[in-house]
C-alpha cells in the first residue's frame, strides 16, 4: 500500500494549518491548497508538505489541481477546511454580496472539488480499499443565531452537500465525515469576519477558559482519517466544555459545584 496523500484546504492558516501538520506528524502525504502562496511555501519548508496555490472559487483553478494531482499520484482523501464567515449583521440590515461570498467559499468550492476529485478518489479506493470526504463545517449549520444568519445558511448548505453525498456514494468505499466545532480560537476567522477589528474580535474570546484550538479540531480530523476503513464518523459536533450550546457560554473559570452535607 501506497502512503496515503490527502489534500487539505485552507491550509493557509488556522484549522487547515494546523491539520496539516497533524497529518504529516502521522506520515501522511498532504498536498496544502490555498490562495497565499507565501504562506503554504512557510508551510511546506516546517511539514514537508507540498504546497499548491489555488483560488477554490474559482472553477478554473480547481481543475487545474484536479489535473495537476492526477499527474502527481494518488488521492486518498479530501479535507475541506476552506471556508469563512462575513460580518454579523441581522439579516434586514446584512450585505447581499457578504452573503454571495460565504456561499461561494463555504458551499460551491465543495461542490466544485468533490466533481473534480472524486475521480480520483474512487481510483484509490480501488486500489487501496478505501478513500475519504470530510468536511468541516460548524455548529453555525445546526443551530440559528442573531447576526449569523449569512453564515448560518452557508454553513447548514455545506453541511447538506455532505449529507447527500453519503446518500449518492452508497454502495462505495468512500467514507463522508462531517466536523462541526463550535467556538474555536484561531488566528483569523473572527478578525476576519469583523472586518480586522482586532479588540472586537478578542471581546468574542474574553474571559472564556479554553475555548477550542485548531490543534484540537486537527486531532479530531487525524482520527477520523486513521479510522478502520469500515467506521465512518458521519458527523463529529464538537464545543469547548465552557460552550454548553450554541447560545449558551460560561466565561469565568469553571468550578464544580460542592454541595452542602456529607457525601454519600
Amino acid at each position: 500500500m501506497t502512503t496515503r496523500r490527502a489534500v487539505v484546504t485552507g491550509a493557509s492558516s488556522g484549522i487547515g494549518a494546523a491539520t496539516v501538520r497533524m497529518l504529516r506528524q502521522r506520515g501522511w502525504g498532504v498536498v496544502a491548497v490555498a490562495r497565499r502562496a507565501a504562506r503554504l511555501e512557510q508551510l511546506q519548508a516546517e511539514t514537508g508538505a507540498v504546497a499548491y496555490a489555488a483560488d477554490l472559487t474559482s472553477g478554473v483553478d480547481v481543475d487545474a489541481l484536479a489535473e495537476w494531482l492526477a499527474e502527481t499520484g494518488p488521492v486518498h482523501a479530501l479535507v475541506h477546511v476552506a471556508g469563512g464567515a462575513r460580518g454579523a449583521d441581522r439579516v434586514e440590515d446584512g450585505d447581499p454580496e457578504d452573503w454571495r461570498w460565504m456561499f461561494e467559499v463555504n458551499v460551491l468550492s465543495g461542490q466544485r472539488l468533490v466533481a473534480a476529485l472524486l475521480p480520483l478518489l474512487r481510483e484509490a479506493a480501488a486500489v487501496d480499499g478505501h478513500a475519504d470526504t470530510l468536511f468541516v463545517t460548524s455548529t453555525a449549520a445546526q443551530t440559528a443565531y442573531p447576526g449569523g444568519a449569512g453564515y448560518n445558511a452557508a454553513k447548514a448548505g455545506e453541511a447538506m452537500l455532505a449529507h447527500a453525498l453519503r446518500l449518492e456514494l452508497n454502495g462505495e468505499p468512500i467514507r463522508v465525515v462531517e466536523i462541526a466545532p463550535g467556538m474555536v480560537h484561531t488566528e483569523e476567522f473572527t478578525l476576519n469576519r469583523l472586518g480586522g477589528d482586532r479588540n472586537a474580535a478578542e471581546r468574542v474570546y474574553d474571559d472564556v477558559p479554553a475555548p477550542l484550538v485548531a490543534e484540537d479540531v486537527a486531532d479530531v480530523i487525524a482520527y477520523a482519517l486513521d479510522a478502520p476503513g469500515h467506521v465512518n464518523l458521519d458527523l463529529v459536533t464538537m464545543r469547548p466544555v465552557a460552550q454548553s450550546a450554541q447560545h449558551l457560554l460560561a466565561r469565568g473559570p469553571l468550578r464544580a459545584r460542592v454541595l452542602d452535607g456529607p457525601v454519600r
